[in-house]
């Protein structure tokens, strides 16, 4: 009788692999040994050598948020949300087209007045800083610049004549020099905003990926099945096969 209830629980074994998830391929090689093996089932002791389940896991807000810090709309991807994180990280694109766009005109206008202030002023360009380019295109030359530094007594702000000479040929030349600066320091300065709205744009995700998970995990419908195997002998009864199957949700 022993050797017909174990053919029965071959058979029952490679049925149930099929449905089995990873998390009990230990128990499925254990019952698998068992049977190979033709192992002695003891009197009025059941064999029961695995337990199938099955279930949903929940996601985690935290990667969610990582997710979308690292990429906006990553963390809607992981919350299989991403019909509205597609949004984010086609805003994440543009403001990045934005801001290399505004920092390459932004330099090649800085670079644009340095090499106009050569040409029409005569300044070397070596060694000089940001509050001399824009203190020569405020004042015709050097010598007006000193002579109101001096009326003001501010005389750790004088230029040395020779090291920082510049003289514009014209008020026109000065105000074309004036208005390279400020479209170039105008840029620099508004680049700021677009790095606030890469941030923003971050968190404005993480918070929408957050959003999604709980909506996920509040839908999730979980369910779970186990299933027992085993030989049971009864006193004066023959062996009989034990089948269990439970179901929860």
């Amino acid at each position: 009788m022993k050797s017909v209830n174990l053919t029965i629980l071959s058979c029952l074994l490679f049925s149930f692999t099929a449905f089995a998830q990873a998390d009990s391929k230990s128990s499925i090689y254990e019952l698998r040994h068992a049977v190979k093996e033709n192992i002695n089932i003891p009197e009025n002791e059941s064999l029961n050598y695995f337990s199938i389940s099955q279930s949903t896991n929940k996601k985690s807000p935290g990667l969610a948020i990582l997710y979308s810090l690292l990429l906006p709309g990553m963390g809607e991807l992981y919350a299989d949300g991403y019909n509205s994180g597609v949004y984010f990280t086609i805003a994440e694109g543009a403001l990045w087209a934005t801001y290399i766009g505004m920092n390459t005109y932004a330099g090649w206008q800085e670079d644009r007045y340095k090499s106009y202030a050569v040409t029409k002023a005569g300044i070397d360009a070596s060694g000089k800083d940001k509050d001399f380019y824009s203190r020569v295109g405020l004042y015709l030359d050097l010598e007006q610049y000193n002579n109101e530094k001096a009326l003001e007594r501010n005389f750790d702000q004088m230029y040395e004549s020779q090291q920082y000479f510049w003289k514009w040929n014209s008020t026109e030349e000065r105000r074309s020099y004036r208005d390279m600066w400020l479209s170039s320091e105008q840029t620099f300065n508004d680049i700021r905003f677009v790095v606030g709205a890469l941030l923003l744009n971050r968190v404005a995700s993480a918070i929408n990926a957050v959003r999604l998970v709980s909506s996920y995990n509040n839908s999730l419908e979980e369910q779970s099945w186990n299933v027992s195997v085993g030989l049971v002998n009864y006193p004066n009864m023959p062996t009989s096969l034990n089948l269990n199957f439970n179901t929860s949700f």
